[in-house]
């Protein structure tokens, strides 16, 4: 039994709540959670990412301004319900897609514009990295961006003075702290397990680059320092209040916890951090996560390494791609619909879009489409272009068209996570999907049944996403118990008990998908020509 209006309206006066911001692609939610952990207030902003100079980035102004944006969504919301302004939070978290590159001067001007995780421009530095560290270094990873900087001879990386990601950025603003946490850290650099900071042997070698290209820096001076969930980093400065509530009203000293990536949160907000749990975040790109038992026999390029916001070791299979070319499906259906004045709401044209999916052919008809809105490193492509392709022979209809873009939203996916369930034998007890492509009930969820072949559940929470996990996160620095775990924390204080609902896969369904992904691995040569020739 949740709390009452009368009791929320007091713990939010009495600052017993939490707040989480996430920064994702496309979306910036900001998410108030009560005593009890509930969500009880949100606001969100949209937002899309530009293509300059052949970099996909955000400008400053444009996180700025989205923060605030989804901020005062949410406080406006909390007026609203509970009749009281948000002058207090009892903690607060921030996340945001992870990797990426964002270099500082000594005087905090940013150097480049940020390089974010989709682009796919750092492949030397990558292969050059992972034979000389013998772990997996993928293109978007931080370090990777840097190194590529290096090799290209660029002017700015000789005045770098700080590096971090875009949660680090956003955290560093609000506190003053030059703090990430470990999970977001580890798609910056590698983690040792063992001690919870960055590879000390692997830091060594990559000094060792530094000092041949005759730079003053070494990377523990720009690197941010590395936290675990449950520890304090910094509080809300005054400086920070205002870039956060434009109306002055949030008052400052509010303790934070360690800024996290999408990864962690995600974790956090399936309850799949322990070992042998995993969990599925798809939306404008997509991510499998499993929390391993024991090391991989070997580096895969298609996997990497990363950890729990406890510093646990995880193995990630991460495609670029996602919803993004099946969401602009879904608005050419929705200016269909208008132009014969018809005012369709767009949740109900996803889900009934989504639902006769399940009506195509197993195998999607013959139909073939490639969701790549940007490259694919699982797959080789540096870009991509969306394509839909079919022979006359197909079965052409929109069942099977809107199941052949559900398919190959997952399409990429599927390679990696073949190699860790069929090559590595990596068993999974739980797995548990989140994001955009679940919120259709049981229609993303059955696809992904059938790509992993494997039960996948589903939380009534999952909508929520990451700025739940973050706020989660937020509440456990300050509320964990002498001597609690964040498995522990999570099962005991937040989901107790609660599993979602879990679907098996259809042994049809499986069928089905393993045939498309031997048309789609055999069509990728259609990709590259238009890649090659489609400018």
């Amino acid at each position: 039994m949740g709390l009452n209006r009368e009791e929320l309206v007091k713990a939010i006066r009495e600052g017993r709540t939490s707040l989480g911001i996430e920064l994702g692609s496309t979306r910036i939610k900001a998410v108030l959670t009560g005593p009890d952990h509930t969500p009880i207030a949100s606001g969100s902003h949209d937002w899309e990412n530009r293509y300059e100079d052949h970099i996909w980035t955000y400008s400053l102004e444009d996180i700025w301004t989205g923060i605030r944006n989804s901020y005062s969504a949410m406080a406006g919301e909390v007026e609203e319900l509970y009749k009281t302004e948000l002058t207090t939070i009892g903690s607060i978290g921030f996340s945001a897609m992870m990797h990426g590159y964002m270099v500082f001067d000594r005087d905090d001007n940013l150097l480049v514009p940020f390089r974010t995780w989709r682009n796919t421009i750092t492949e030397e530095a990558s292969e050059k990295l992972t034979r000389l560290f013998h772990y997996p270094i993928p293109q978007r990873w931080s370090i990777a961006h840097l190194y590529q900087a290096m090799l290209n001879g660029e002017m700015h990386v000789s005045d770098i003075h700080f590096q971090t990601t875009l949660a680090g950025y956003v955290h560093w603003k609000m506190t003053g702290q030059k703090v990430l946490g470990v999970g977001e850290a580890s798609g910056m650099f590698p983690i040792d397990p063992s001690t919870g900071t960055y590879y000390s042997s692997m830091v060594n070698q990559f000094d060792q680059l530094v000092e041949a290209n005759g730079l003053s820096w070494r990377l523990e001076d720009i690197f941010p320092k590395v936290l675990t969930a449950g520890e304090q980093a910094g509080t809300l400065t005054e400086a920070g209040a205002v870039l956060l509530d434009s109306s002055g009203r949030l008052q400052p000293g509010i303790p934070l916890c360690p800024p996290e990536g999408d990864a962690g949160t995600g974790m956090a907000a399936t309850n799949s951090v322990a070992v042998r749990t995993g969990n599925v975040s798809a939306g404008t790109s997509v991510f499998a996560m499993i929390v391993l038992e024991k090391e991989l026999s070997k580096v895969h390029p298609e996997i990497d390494l990363v950890t729990t916001p406890s510093g646990d070791p995880v193995a990630m299979v991460h495609c670029n791609n996602c919803t993004s070319d099946l969401n602009a499906w879904i608005s050419l259906f929705q200016e269909v619909t208008e132009s014969f004045g018809m005012k369709m709401d767009k949740d109900r044209l996803f889900s009934v879009l989504y639902q006769k999916a399940l009506e195509g052919d197993p195998e999607c008809g013959g139909l073939l489409a490639y969701n790549y809105f940007s490259g694919e490193h699982i797959t080789g492509f540096e870009e991509g272009r969306p394509l839909f392709v079919r022979t006359p022979e197909s079965r052409f209809n929109l069942s099977n068209f809107m199941r052949v873009h559900l398919f190959t939203a997952l399409g990429a996916l599927k390679t990696g996570l073949d190699i860790l369930l069929k090559e590595e034998g990596i068993k999974v007890d739980k797995v548990y999907g989140h994001g955009g492509l679940f919120k259709t009930k049981g229609v993303g969820q059955k696809i992904m049944a059938a790509a992993m072949n494997a039960p996948v559940s589903v939380m009534e929470t999952a909508g929520e996403g990451g700025a739940w996990g973050i706020a989660l996160l937020a509440a456990y620095m300050k509320e964990k118990k002498e001597g609690q775990t964040l498995v522990d924390y999570l099962a005991e204080e937040v989901f107790a008990g609660e599993s979602g609902t879990s679907m098996e896969p259809d042994p049809v369904d499986v069928e089905g998908f393993d045939q498309f992904i031997a048309r789609y691995a055999k069509g990728l040569s259609i990709e590259r020509a238009a890649v090659d020739h489609l400018s």
